[in-house]
């Protein structure tokens, strides 16, 4: 969709701001159709994965994973759709080293090393690829995901971290290169669009290894605990091996309240559509397990505003958001709070 033709919607003059945090395969979902609703979007990118491509990359290079910026990059980017193809592209050669590589994910590693590291590389690339609003890295660097279980035991890494199917106490993040003990800290114009942004946006995506290694990047948390913005949770579908197991749609908010020691987030979305039985695939989603139970008593005790509606997306034997219903949700909530929180 061009820019002639979006729905444009706009506040005293000009696009609402839109800041969505998070990782995984529905936030790129999201973005593109907050493009298309005409949203100033800004996506801060979790930079704590360490599986498939960007895993490898990762260990062989030492720079951020890229396949998450990747896939939000190509949300709100206007290039033609071919080019966008080939960047998407993933190498099914059997070569050792490019099997599994996807053509973008080698290309923001090679940025990185020729820039000043992931963040000044993936702003290049923004303007090479015709982004339309901001992709920013959450950090600057490579971080690691640790977790405290309820046992007492602690590991590090979010793919071992999942693999332990342990209920998660908590999470933190770390920097991943063994030498550089610094906290990791969030770049200025990542708290600057937080604090400047109408709404605010978590998720959709993976509750402790998606959204929460973000938050626990300390300024851009407090960042986040102060805006004027309205902070909007996108309450998964599905719970999740090793992370959401049993988890109610309050106990996702009960978490993220938790891990930045206040109420933060003010309104979730939470889907009432039915999944069909036996229509996810759970081979092909192995990660998934059933869908996420509603506790709408316990989220008011929350102090949440609930906007409950069917926000599910059937496709291909797997459940998603529904990107466009979702948008236009976001969208009017920023229309809705913006004279009330900024006075204007």
């Amino acid at each position: 969709m061009t820019a002639t033709n979006r729905i444009i919607r706009v506040i005293k003059g000009r696009r609402p701001k839109v800041v969505v945090i998070g990782g995984g395969t529905g936030l790129p979902v999201i973005l593109k159709s907050l493009r298309e609703q005409n949203a100033d979007a800004t996506a801060i990118v979790t930079v704590a994965d360490d599986g498939g491509s960007s895993g490898v990359i990762r260990d062989y290079i030492n720079v951020v994973p890229p396949g998450d910026i990747r896939n939000v990059l190509v949300a709100l980017s206007d290039l033609p759709q071919l080019t966008l193809d080939i960047f998407q592209y993933r190498f099914k050669s059997h070569d050792a080293f490019f099997s599994g590589h996807a053509i973008g994910n080698l290309i923001i590693a090679a940025l990185s090393e020729m820039e000043s590291g992931i963040f000044d590389a993936v702003q290049r690339l923004s303007e090479m690829m015709a982004v339309d609003g901001h992709v920013y890295p959450a950090a600057n660097v490579a971080l690691t995901l640790n977790a405290a279980f309820q046992d007492g035991t602690q590991l590090a890494g979010e793919s071992e971290i999942t693999a332990a199917r342990k209920q998660i106490k908590r999470v933190w993040v770390t920097k991943t290169d063994p030498d550089d003990q610094e906290e990791p800290t969030a770049v200025q114009e990542v708290v600057e669009a937080i604090m400047a942004a109408d709404v605010v946006v978590l998720g959709p995506g993976s509750l402790f290894t998606s959204i929460l290694p973000n938050l626990m990047i300390k300024n851009l948390g407090e960042a986040v605990k102060q805006t004027k913005a309205e902070i909007i949770y996108i309450c998964n579908i599905m719970t999740q091996k090793g992370e959401t197991e049993r988890f109610t749609d309050a106990n996702h908010v009960r978490v993220l309240n938790e891990h930045l020691g206040q109420h933060v987030v003010d309104t979730v979305l939470v889907n009432t559509g039915q999944v069909p039985a036996n229509y996810l695939d759970h081979q092909k989603y192995d990660e998934i397990l059933w869908p996420v139970e509603h506790d709408f008593d316990g989220l008011r005790q929350l102090g949440c505003r609930v906007i409950s509606d069917n926000f599910l997306k059937l496709d291909n034997h797997g459940v998603f958001h529904n990107g466009q219903k979702v948008a236009s949700e976001i969208m009017n909530l920023a229309f809705q709070v913006n004279t009330t929180k900024r006075g204007e």
